[in-house]
C-alpha cells in the first residue's frame, strides 16, 4: 500500500520531468489517494497535461485539478480570434463531421456543443481545440446519438476488452442499459481502469460510461 507522501513525491517528480510543463508554480497535495493540483500554469495545455500526468501515477485514485491558467503578458486574444482558430483546427481534424459541432467562446473559455455518433469524434474535437493559442479552458458538451441495440453494444465492448493484452477481461463485467454502460471489477492500475473505459467509449452508440472498476494495488 503506497502512502500519500509517496504518491505526492512521485507526482511532483513526474511534473518536473515532463519538458512540456513548467511545474514551478504547481502545488501537489494527496489525501487518501486523492491528488489535488493547485497553483497556475501559462496555458490550458499545461493544465490538461498536469492532470494526465497525475492520473497515471501509481496509487492515485482521483484527481482534483484546481490549477488556474494565467496567460503570459500579451498572450490574451479576443474571443472571435480564438473561435476562428478553433473552427479551422476542428475542420482539419474532423473534415467530415465538423459541421455537426458548434462552439461558443467567452472570456477565453471554449464550449463545444452538438451531436455526433462516435466517441472518437467527441474526444478528437476536444483535442483539436485544446492547443489554440489564448484558450483558458474547454467544456465538452458534445452528446452522442445511439444507433445500436444494447446487446450489440455489450458484445462489442466485451470483444474489445478481450483484445487488449494489458487488460484481464475476465475481471471486468459489462452491463448495458440502453446506451449507458457500467463497468465493474478490479484492475491493477489507474491506467488499466482508464484503458477499459476507453474501450467502452469506442463502441458506437455509447452515450454514458459509469466506470466503477476498483483499483487493487496489492
Amino acid at each position: 500500500m503506497r502512502t500519500d507522501s509517496d504518491i505526492r513525491r512521485d507526482i511532483e517528480a513526474e511534473l518536473t520531468w515532463d519538458p512540456d510543463i513548467d511545474a514551478t508554480d504547481i502545488a501537489v497535495s494527496v489525501k487518501e489517494g486523492v491528488a489535488t493540483l493547485a497553483g497556475f500554469v501559462r496555458s490550458y495545455t499545461q493544465k490538461w497535461e498536469a492532470e494526465r500526468i497525475a492520473k497515471r501515477v501509481a496509487g492515485v485514485r482521483a484527481v482534483a485539478n484546481d490549477i488556474e491558467v494565467r496567460l503570459p503578458t500579451g498572450m490574451d486574444r479576443p474571443d472571435p480570434d480564438i473561435a476562428r482558430d478553433a473552427v479551422a483546427k476542428l475542420k482539419a481534424e474532423l473534415p467530415y463531421s465538423s459541421d455537426l459541432i458548434k462552439m461558443v467562446v467567452k472570456n477565453g473559455w471554449l464550449t463545444l456543443e452538438g451531436d455526433v455518433e462516435w466517441e472518437y469524434q467527441r474526444s478528437r474535437a476536444e483535442a483539436a481545440v485544446r492547443r489554440v493559442q489564448g484558450i483558458k479552458g474547454v467544456s465538452n458538451l458534445i452528446t452522442l446519438k445511439p444507433k445500436l441495440q444494447p446487446v450489440e453494444i455489450k458484445t462489442k465492448i466485451q470483444e474489445a476488452l478481450r483484445r487488449h493484452a494489458e487488460l484481464d477481461a475476465q475481471r471486468i463485467t459489462v452491463d448495458v442499459n440502453g446506451s449507458e454502460v457500467t463497468l465493474r471489477g478490479t484492475v491493477k492500475s489507474w491506467a488499466e481502469k482508464e484503458e477499459a473505459e476507453r474501450a467502452a467509449w469506442r463502441a458506437p452508440g455509447v452515450t454514458t460510461v459509469n466506470n466503477l472498476i476498483a483499483v487493487d494495488w496489492a
